[in-house]
Formats: C-alpha cells, sequence, structure tokens
C-alpha cells in the first residue's frame, strides 16, 4: 500500500516539495509509519514568506467586518468536518476521538472570539487634547507573522495563534509539529473555503533548518511558539536578536495542593483527569499532587490507587478508553527512563505502567498509569518536565510548605487548590507565583476572552496568548495628533490664526 504524502500548503494550494528530506509520520497506537512529510529548506520556507508578503496588504485593506465573518464561516466548517478532524487528529497524536474533539473546540473557543475582531481592534479618541487639538489612536497588522507550534495540540495552538494574527489582519505562516502536520493543512483548507484569500494562511512542514529560516528572515514581524523550555528560550532569544516580537511558552511542572479540608474524592478524580488524560501530554497536565499532612496524603494515594486500577488504556479509536499511546518511540522510551531514575532515587513507585501491552496493538507506544509516593524536589521526576502518564505525591507538612513548593519551582505555568476554606483558596490565588491558578479546578485553563500564559521558565515575552494579549500582540498601536487650522475663523471665542514657528516642547499648559 502507497504511503500518504502530507504536502505543504501554500498560495491556497497544497505544494510538494522542491527537495527530497521527509519525516516519517506514524500511527502511535500501532506503531506503524501511516504517511510522510516533508521537511522544508530555507529556501522553500522564504518562498512561502514571500507569498504571504505579497498577499497581506490586500487582506489588510479589508475591513475587519468583513475579516470576522471569514472567521464566522470557519467555525461552522469546522463543527461540519469534526468527526474529520478528530479521527485524522487522533491517528497522528494518539488521543481518543472525544479527546482530540476537545482539542479542536477549544481552538475554536478562540477563533469564535476573534469574531469581534471589529471592537478588539477599535482606537481611542479624545477631542480638544489642546486647543483645537484631537487625538486619537488605531490599531494595524504587522505584517507577515509566523507561528511554531507542537506536537500535543495540533489544532488548538495554531488556531489560538492564527486567530488573533488572522483577524488582526496579518499574513500567518504555520510551522506545525512534524509529527501530526494532518490536521494543521486540513485547518487552513477549511480557511480557505471559508473565504480566506490565497496566501494569508501558509502551512510549511519541516524541523530546525525551518525554524532558523523563520527566525532570521526580516519580514517576519512576529513569532508564536509553544513547546520546551530550552527550545522557548533559543527561539525567544533568536527572534528578537532579528527584531522581532516573540511570544514563547515553554515547559512546566504544574502542582495541584490538596488541603486537609478537600473533598478528597473530587480531588483525587481531578489528579486522575489531569495527570493521565492525553497520555500526560499536555503543558497544563498536573504532574505533583502535593497533599497537606500525612493523613491527607495517605488518604488520596488510596483513592489514586483505587482509580488507576479501573483506567483502560487502548488505542484513540477505540470505545471506552480513558487515553491513548504516547507519540512517538521515543517519548515512550524516555518516559521510562525516568520512572527508573525515580525509582532509582528511592521514591514510592505505587503504580507501575510500564510493560503495558494492549491486546491487537502490540507495537503501538503505551504506558501506563504510574503514580509515585514520597518524591522529593531533588529527584528528577520532580525537577523535570516529564510529558507522560507519570503523577508525583510530594507531601507537605503544612499549608505554607505547599505554596512554598509551587512557588519556588522554576516553572510557572498553573497551579491548582483544592479545599472548602474561601479564605486558603484566596490566599493561595494572591500569592502563589505561578502565571494560571485554578480553584478547586485541575486545569485551570482560562476561557479564550482571557489570556493564556505561564511565568518564569514556562513564557518568554510581555503578552499573553488569545483574550485581548491575542490582537495586542500581533498588531500594533498607532497615535494620530491632528489640528486643522482656521485661517483667520474665530471658533469657541479661540483665535485660530498662524501663531508663528514654535521652540518650545508643546504642553498642555
Amino acid at each position: 500500500m502507497m504511503t500518504r504524502f502530507i504536502p505543504h500548503f501554500v498560495g491556497g494550494k497544497s505544494l510538494d516539495p522542491t527537495q527530497g528530506r521527509v519525516a516519517d509520520v506514524f500511527d502511535p497506537g500501532t506503531g506503524a509509519v501511516q504517511a510522510r512529510v516533508p521537511l522544508a529548506d530555507a529556501d522553500e520556507v522564504r518562498a512561502a514568506i514571500g507569498n504571504a508578503a505579497a498577499a497581506q496588504p490586500g487582506w489588510a485593506a479589508t475591513s475587519p467586518q468583513k475579516r470576522a465573518r471569514v472567521m464566522m464561516r470557519f467555525v461552522e466548517l469546522a463543527h461540519r468536518h469534526m468527526d474529520e478532524l478528530a479521527r485524522l487528529l487522533s491517528s497522528e497524536h494518539g488521543k481518543t476521538i472525544e479527546d482530540a474533539k476537545g482539542d479542536v473546540l477549544r481552538g475554536l473557543d478562540v477563533i469564535e472570539f476573534c469574531i469581534g475582531a471589529p471592537h478588539l481592534l477599535k482606537g481611542e479618541y479624545s477631542t480638544e487634547a489642546g486647543t483645537g487639538i484631537d487625538v486619537y489612536s488605531m490599531r494595524q497588522p504587522l505584517g507577515v507573522v509566523a507561528g511554531i507550534t507542537p506536537f500535543n495540540f495540533p489544532a488548538m495552538i495554531p488556531l489560538w495563534q492564527a486567530g488573533p494574527a488572522l483577524a488582526g489582519g496579518n499574513a500567518f505562516v504555520l510551522k506545525p509539529s512534524e509529527r501530526d502536520p494532518s490536521v494543521p493543512v486540513r485547518l487552513a483548507e477549511l480557511f480557505l473555503e471559508a473565504g480566506l484569500p490565497a496566501g494569508i494562511l501558509n502551512v510549511v512542514h519541516g524541523d530546525k533548518e525551518a525554524v532558523d529560516a523563520i527566525l532570521t528572515d526580516p519580514r517576519i514581524q512576529a513569532v508564536g511558539f509553544v513547546g520546551s523550555t530550552p527550545i522557548a528560550e533559543y527561539i525567544y532569544a533568536t527572534a528578537t536578536a532579528n527584531g522581532k516580537r516573540a511570544q514563547c511558552f515553554g515547559g512546566a511542572k504544574n502542582h495541584l495542593v490538596v488541603m486537609p479540608d478537600a473533598d478528597l474524592d473530587q480531588a483525587a478524580d481531578a489528579l486522575i483527569g489531569a495527570g493521565f488524560g492525553s497520555a500526560g501530554e499536555r503543558c497544563m497536565a498536573i504532574s505533583v499532587a502535593v497533599p497537606v499532612g500525612e493523613e491527607t496524603a495517605d488518604a488520596l494515594v488510596a483513592k489514586l490507587r483505587e482509580r488507576i486500577d479501573g483506567l483502560t488504556v487502548g488505542h484513540g479509536s477505540q470505545d471506552g478508553v480513558d487515553y491513548g499511546p504516547l507519540v512517538s518511540a521515543a517519548s515512550k522510551a524516555r518516559v521510562e527512563g525516568l520512572i527508573q531514575e525515580g525509582v532509582d532515587a528511592g521514591a514510592t513507585l505505587v503504580a507501575d505502567g510500564r510493560g503495558l501491552v494492549v491486546e491487537g496493538y502490540e507495537n503501538g507506544f503505551y504506558l501506563g498509569p504510574t503514580l509515585f509516593d514520597r518524591v522529593t524536589c531533588d529527584m528528577s521526576i520532580y525537577r523535570e518536565e516529564i510529558f507522560g502518564p507519570v503523577l508525583s505525591v510530594v507531601r507537605a507538612a503544612d499549608y505554607e510548605e505547599a505554596l512554598a513548593l509551587a512557588s519556588d519551582n522554576p516553572y510557572g505555568n498553573g497551579v491548582g487548590i483544592f479545599t472548602r476554606d474561601g479564605d486558603a483558596a484566596r490566599d493561595f490565588a494572591a500569592r502563589v507565583n505561578v502565571g494560571m491558578v485554578g480553584v478547586n479546578i485541575p486545569i485551570p485553563v482560562p476561557i479564550a476572552s482571557f489570556t493564556f500564559g505561564g511565568w518564569k521558565a514556562s513564557g518568554f515575552g510581555d503578552l499573553n496568548q488569545h483574550g485581548a494579549d491575542g490582537f495586542r500582540f500581533y498588531t500594533k498601536t498607532k497615535t494620530v495628533t491632528s489640528r486643522w487650522p482656521s485661517h483667520g475663523v474665530r471658533h469657541s471665542g479661540t483665535d485660530r490664526q498662524a501663531e508663528g514657528a514654535g521652540f518650545v516642547m508643546p504642553t498642555m499648559n
């Protein structure tokens, strides 16, 4: 059987590569190669950028209302093709079908927010800032912008970036993950069907060579990135050194504090879903449970152990599956290595997910739910972002120790607290040194009208994703100060005759 080929999407059409480097695209559930994707060289990336640059002025001149209508039609088309998108996403990432639909839907939330572009792009206006002087501002597109997106959300993250960029009048060049590239291409096709002009959204597959071409091309005005912290640091440094705006979001080590007064059944359910959902391959996954007090810890670990025994791991297309495989054999091997490091360091291995075999899918990249207890902060399983179905329990003696654990961690993406005490929750939300906080919420991803972004090693740049920050990042503000001379005509008792040359800094006095 001929292996499927996933082309670039440039200028509103599929584009075959001009050179021969390709990467395999696997079905993580079977371990088999199901497609191949080209890896663009620098010349191919520059050609896509040139295509975007040629198309962008016309799109910028299109009214925000018409751009919003394209967003509306795209949302309708995406919902119509939801089953297709979910199956495609699941086949390349490994998520369950329902989780894949959630990936698409969270991306569409932001596109729906971007339908408000006519309001979000409005400027400000002040009359009589000085005698006969009006001041107003306008938001204008940057030009050509780019996104470099990760494998774990092949629909959501591209839409989070492309939505405000496109609604703001920019052209967008997307470099998605080469591990699951089909959905980004399909989304670009649907945007074209919704009325987006050809060349305004281009998808170019590639690896570091393609990334570096984006970062160094002077026509790219801004770059958005989501991925690991080392690469986020590299992209942020390189992009800004080349005069570009950059918003780069890195890794995470998200804690969930469980207070003694919490509903432990609710907390355990939350930890199971947030820790093992999508095989733990989420930047907002809870990977550290922090029960306060030994009694709380013992009871929580027992409830987690009980729930783990009832989880079902399998192919994403199967019914009744809680989560699917890891995205690649390399990811599975890395996580298994970290589990062994945890054992060697002396953590208590309560549940070991290694060695899991799914009947009928023996070559898939599966790893069962893994639970460690009595983890300490010097262990690699605590220090590193595991990005797999591994949950570590770090016991805290009291509330202040739990608060310090989350605050002092080098990452600052998300954190949660489960408690019935309003004072404790309010104090925690105010004091914890983390960018997104959940109160009795395990995965604190804000709704689309608020911004998403972590602190410390989890985020680089001044503006977050989606919400108003998304439009601020992909546009620039122009301020106009205006006076119309009256040539001797009196208005409101003021003589606006020419006053001669002025050599003093103008003031409001």
